[in-house]
């Protein structure tokens, strides 16, 4: 049996090239499609929250280097997903909501797939013990 280091590794990388290439058609990385999601889902995002980059790139860091989350916020920003109200913060755009929604199905099959002959317990006993694995080694 492969170590869960492995596992964890080869998941990672496999639900990004996945993930990727549903996303592509609609100009989206994950990552991209992340930073969209942090600013839809920020507490303050009703109606146009505008939330510090900070904020923005904090969130989908785990899964992504400063550079290409810096890509992705420009990405954001070209499309017109995202606008700057203020130096060093974003906000998004009716139109970044419009997107996140167009791709919403193509993101529910995505996870369906992922998720195919994994029951709801098998998934929460996984995310609970990698969970509890992350709170181990930082609180050490």
């Amino acid at each position: 049996m492969k170590p869960i280091g492995y596992w964890l590794n080869r998941t990672d990388q496999a639900i990004t090239h996945h993930m990727n290439g549903v996303l592509a058609e609609y100009g989206l990385t994950r990552t991209t499609w992340q930073v969209l999601n942090v600013l839809r889902d920020t507490p303050e995002a009703t109606g146009a929250a505008v939330v510090p980059d900070a904020a923005v790139v904090t969130a989908p860091a785990p899964n992504a280097d400063l550079p290409t989350l810096t890509a992705a916020v420009e990405t954001t920003l070209a499309h017109g997903w995202t606008t700057r109200p203020a130096p060093g913060h974003l906000t998004l755009t009716p139109s970044g909501r419009d997107h996140l929604s167009t791709v919403a199905t193509r993101v529910a099959a995505f996870r369906d797939l992922s998720l195919a002959g994994i029951t709801p317990e098998e998934y929460r006993a996984a995310v609970t013990v990698l969970e509890r694995m992350t709170q181990n080694l930082e609180t050490s």
